[in-house]
């Protein structure tokens, strides 16, 4: 049997028992080692089956590299027989690979097309691990890959890997069902078998107040999100306006959409209606959570917006006023507080600590710029932006970023939330700053995660006073305990399933 290169942790080993005998879904924060249970129980299949292979999915070509190295790196099975199978090899090659090797990582899509078009079948796969699962809705294809995997297998065994599945109830029984999961392990930072493994990280609130010149422009937008609000009583919305969130209205509108289908033509305003309360609700959070660059910016592009709702919000006299005074400050580079205060957290921690690494949490590409833009006036501080490809960013310029911020070349990270899922970032870092605040558990966690890997750690949240920012901080806390909550219930239903 081939050997692991590493010493595997007590709760580690705990996992592999369960996940030896049964599916499983596997709840550990980021940093904890998901990676070494998969390689671990890897090699126990194979080694159980010798003529079987085992197969690897991440959701993107960074991660699946990721558990190439690992498992070259930490184990000594025949590197040439693990494999990194992607959709820009070709059919005939990937066909090739697939009867090569023994160990495959690949991404579920490129393993659904090839399942699809019989390039390869899954009879003779002894595991099958799923990485990021709580990506495993209905559709996806992690979960039609789950389901011919269990068809087609003579062995099957599924290993299913995340930091969070998600905070309802719901959603979580989706992913049981989708990935066939007959057990659950969870930990976390206070578990008895993982307590002795995690570093001491501090937490510390900073908190800034939303300055009176973007409260004058808030309370202008506010008037005209409240009207709206208060015109989609008429189509039934019964939640008074001053507690109406960005979710209600999705809800709302897709249950005029419903209508509309039935044949209420009426219900088309009520649409038009919601889609300016979106607008108007997204224009506020950028201006309370990111400041007024972000705010002018999406609010004047909605003048050049076609859509019936983008023309009655910019022509919307409130609203031409509140682009007015938002420009006046933009002139005279006032900065949203929480950037002043970023900037005095920064300079103060780096002539303190001058060999700190530091990871910034942003939600979008051009606060993160911002940033960037910021730091780099500080003395002895280098940061770089790490973005998606959503962005327009590849995943080899991804990285390069990543290798050059291991290498010591730079020593703030400052990224959006591709920062957060499953990409290792070399370094050792000692700070996350969460620069806003993000309203899921699951990004909560993968974010926390960041730090106190293998030395104490820091971490520090920016938050803006009676805001979304607050509301969505306290939000995401709530979910962690509520998703704790769910899959402990689901633990003991699993458990009292196996029994009978």
């Amino acid at each position: 049997m081939s050997q692991i290169k590493f010493q595997p942790r007590e709760y580690q080993n705990n996992i592999v028992e369960t996940a030896k005998e049964k599916n499983t879904l596997v709840i550990l924060p980021t940093g904890l080692g998901k990676t070494a249970i998969s390689i671990i129980l890897t090699l126990e299949r194979l080694a159980k089956f010798p003529e079987s292979k085992a197969i690897i999915v991440a959701p993107t070509k960074p991660l699946c590299k990721q558990h190439l190295d690992s498992f070259q790196e930490q184990t000594d099975f025949p590197k040439n027989k693990i494999v990194l199978v992607t959709g820009l090899i070709s059919p005939k090659k990937r066909q090739l690979l697939y009867r090569e090797a023994k160990i495959i990582i690949a991404t579920p899509q490129t393993i659904d097309s090839d399942i699809k078009n019989q390039r390869i079948n899954l009879e003779n796969i002894s595991a099958l691990t799923i990485d990021e699962c709580h990506r495993s809705r209905e559709k996806y294809a992690n979960t039609i890959v789950a389901q011919h995997y269990i068809k087609q297998s003579h062995y099957p065994r599924i290993l299913a890997l995340t930091a969070s599945p998600g905070s309802t109830k719901e959603r979580i029984d989706e992913i049981q069902k989708n990935l066939f999961i007959e057990s659950i392990e969870i930990r976390d930072e206070e578990s008895e078998d993982v307590k002795e493994y995690v570093q001491k990280r501090n937490i510390e609130f900073i908190e800034v107040e939303l300055p009176e010149n973007f409260k004058e422009i808030h309370k202008l937008v506010q008037e005209v999100y409240k009207q709206k609000v208060k015109q989609l009583a008429n189509f039934g919305l019964t939640k008074p306006s001053s507690i109406v969130n960005k979710t209600d209205i999705i809800l709302f509108q897709k249950n005029l959409q419903s209508q509309i289908r039935r044949g209420n033509r009426g219900a088309f305003w009520g649409i038009s209606l919601a889609a300016q309360a979106l607008k108007l609700t997204h224009s506020l959070e950028l201006l309370e959570t990111q400041g007024l660059n972000s705010f002018y910016s999406f609010i004047t592009k909605l003048e050049k917006e076609t859509t019936k709702a983008a023309k009655i919000i910019s022509n919307d006299k409130k609203i031409q006023k509140s682009i007015k005074l938002a420009n006046i400050l933009r002139e005279r580079n006032i900065e949203h507080p929480k950037m002043d205060k970023l900037n005095e957290i920064i300079q103060t921690q780096f002539k303190k600590t001058p060999n700190s690494k530091t990871i910034i949490f942003a939600n979008y590409r051009d606060t993160v710029k911002r940033i960037v833009n910021l730091l780099s006036k500080i003395e002895n501080v280098k940061p770089i932006g790490l973005m998606g490809q959503k962005e327009g960013i590849t995943q080899k310029k991804q990285l390069e970023t990543l290798s050059k911020f291991g290498e010591g070349k730079y020593n703030i990270i400052c990224t959006t939330s591709i920062g957060e899922e499953g990409l290792d970032i070399p370094g050792g870092l000692t700070t996350a700053l969460f620069y806003d605040q993000a309203a899921s558990a699951i990004r909560k966690i993968q974010r926390s995660g960041r730090v106190g890997r293998t030395e104490p750690g820091k971490i520090i949240y920016l938050i803006t006073k009676n805001t979304r920012d607050q509301a969505y901080h306290w939000k995401s806390h709530r979910d962690v305990k509520k998703m704790q909550n769910i899959v402990s219930g689901m633990q003991k239903r699993l458990e009292k399933q196996s029994k009978l």
